[in-house]
């Protein structure tokens, strides 16, 4: 074989090889990238309304009974809330 016909074969070997890396980089590869969540969205919406509910719940009582003269059990009764109320509406 001549030095032409060993550098063409040699060249021919390296871009299959180069073409050979390529494919397996794209089948390895995904398509797409997928997040897999941990918590699912149902229960992000859960905690939310729980956690907002709860943080209502602790400002009203250190509000009332921290702040205010009131005792902090007297903050989850109806007839506190509807004192308030009057004392805004003013009736």
């Amino acid at each position: 074989m001549s030095e032409k016909e060993l550098l063409q074969e040699k060249v021919t070997r390296e871009s299959v090889k180069t073409e050979k890396k390529a494919k397996q980089k794209d089948e390895t590869k995904p398509s797409r990238w997928v997040r897999v969540r941990m918590l699912p969205i149902w229960l992000r919406i859960l905690l939310f309304i729980l956690l907002l509910a709860g943080s209502l719940a602790l400002g009203a009582v250190i509000g009332f009974a921290g702040i205010g003269n009131g005792n902090a059990a007297d903050v989850f009764k109806a007839e506190t809330w509807q004192h308030i109320i009057d004392i805004v509406v003013k009736k």
